[in-house]
């Protein structure tokens, strides 16, 4: 399934750097996105060098089928935008 990186999960005063609130296409609902829990999510970068950085999906955020995606390390914010791969 293809995904899109909407922004960081955030807070009032500070940011969590390896936490990222995904978008899925075909999912509009919390019902939906609460199926896609523990499903691994794959960004890589974009260039010649293809690094991975590999995450997984913990929580529905909101109720219009967004997910909130937990990585194995920080994201840079570059990430921001960009399409990923959810498996």
């Amino acid at each position: 399934m293809k995904a899109t990186i909407v922004n960081f999960r955030m807070a009032r005063h500070h940011t969590k750097g390896n936490h990222m609130i995904v978008t899925i296409e075909g999912v509009n609902s919390r019902e939906e996105a609460e199926k896609l829990i523990n499903k691994e999510v794959v960004w890589k970068t974009p260039g010649s060098k293809g690094k991975e950085i590999k995450g997984v999906v913990k929580a529905a955020h909101g109720n219009k089928g967004a997910v909130r995606v937990v990585f194995e390390k920080g994201m840079p914010g570059q990430a921001i935008g960009e399409k990923v791969e959810l498996k």
